[in-house]
């Protein structure tokens, strides 16, 4: 691991899904860089419970409740980073998907991004601008899955949400990028460790770390003439 340099120094970020995987990886990244404030959001309280309490605000919250999202801004209106991470994975073939599952998948994947950009925005453009990153994935958006057809048209939708933010407000001086990783290496990830191993590249999963760190890249001045941009990290799986 890189000696902190103090890259986020000063800045106030929110993650969502930040009590595991990517998302803790990268509150725990975002804080080692300098981070004045991480506001992280999550359902899990005993996971929320288990982050750092230096720097941290825990804060248990459904992405899919709007006027929790309006509450959380009005909280913390000075967001100089947003990190939507959260994100469900829906796999059955399309002909035996019902129609709640296919707007759950869009109500946690997709409504909650466009969600918490709406509340955060107008303050992020009154301090001078900010960085949004969405978390979208190479599965069935980038290269087709079996049975996510759902899933892929949520993470599809991700890429469209974030290139239009970046279009709408670059002269804001906003940045908006989305990041698609492969499937993340952890103990519950059997099936996805069966479909990704198969393609032979770099010959592992992504560690959770690895896609915190381009996460940081993304969320600090380094990365400031980058938006609207789609980061692949897969290890060769899209090649």
């Amino acid at each position: 691991m890189a000696s902190p340099t103090g890259r986020l120094s000063g800045k106030r970020c929110l993650v969502t899904a930040a009590a595991q995987g990517i998302g803790r990886a990268t509150v725990e990244a975002f804080l080692r860089e300098g981070a004045a404030l991480v506001v992280a959001v999550d359902i899990n309280v005993e996971k929320l419970n288990e982050l750092p309490s230096d720097r941290v605000v825990r804060r248990v919250l459904d992405v899919r409740d709007g006027e929790g999202i309006k509450a959380l801004a009005r909280d913390y209106p000075d967001i100089d980073v947003l990190f939507n991470c959260v994100g469900i994975v829906h796999q059955s073939p399309l002909l035996e998907t019902a129609d709640q599952e296919w707007d759950n998948s869009f109500d946690v994947n997709v409504k909650s991004m466009f969600l918490f950009c709406r509340e955060f925005l107008p303050k992020m453009i009154s301090l001078g601008g900010g960085s949004i990153i969405n978390m979208a994935s190479v599965a069935s958006s980038l290269r087709a899955i079996n049975c996510r057809c759902v899933y892929g048209a949520t993470k599809a939708a991700i890429i469209g949400l974030t290139k239009g933010l970046a279009m709408e407000h670059v002269q804001d001086g906003i940045r908006c990028n989305v990041v698609c990783p492969s499937p993340i290496a952890s103990p519950n990830n059997r099936l996805e460790h069966i479909i990704f191993m198969g393609n032979k590249r770099i010959g592992r999963l992504a560690k959770a770390e690895e896609v915190a760190n381009l996460c940081l890249f993304l969320a600090s001045n380094e990365s400031s003439y980058h938006t609207g941009n789609v980061f692949v990290i897969d290890g060769g799986f899209t090649l």
